[in-house]
C-alpha cells in the first residue's frame, strides 16, 4: 500500500479521516459510492469539501492510487467526482488508481479548485 506522502492525515479539529496508518492484513474495504443527501450536517459537508481540496492539491487530474487513502471518505466522492482510472476497477484494491473528474469537482466542490 503506498502511503500518500504530504496528505493530511484528518480535517484539522475534529477526527475526520482521510488517511489510513497501516493496510488492513484481510485486504481493503471496498470502494462503494456513497448518496450525498442536501440535509447532511454542516460538519460532514466540510470534510468533504477539505477532502475534496486535499485530493485536488495533492493529485489534480493526474491518476492516483488509492494506496492510504480512507475508503470511508472517499466513498462519499466515489463515481461522481473521483471515477475508476482502471479497466477492470477493483475496488477492493490498495493499488487501484483513480482520477479526479474535473468538471463534477468543480461542479460540487468549487472551493477546492481554487
Amino acid at each position: 500500500m503506498i502511503k500518500h506522502r504530504g496528505f493530511p492525515g484528518r480535517l484539522p479539529g475534529s477526527d475526520f479521516q482521510f488517511t489510513l496508518r497501516r493496510a488492513n492484513p484481510k485486504g481493503a474495504t471496498p470502494l462503494v459510492a456513497r448518496e450525498r443527501y442536501r440535509d447532511r450536517r454542516p460538519a460532514d459537508k466540510r470534510a468533504d469539501a477539505a477532502f475534496a481540496a486535499a485530493l485536488w492539491e495533492h493529485f489534480g487530474d493526474e491518476p492516483f492510487e488509492r494506496g492510504n487513502l480512507d475508503a470511508g471518505r472517499l466513498a462519499w466522492l466515489f463515481g461522481r467526482e473521483v471515477l475508476p482510472y482502471d479497466d477492470p476497477f477493483d475496488p477492493e484494491d490498495y493499488e487501484a488508481r483513480l482520477v479526479i473528474d474535473v468538471e463534477a469537482m468543480r461542479r460540487a466542490f468549487p472551493e477546492a479548485m481554487e
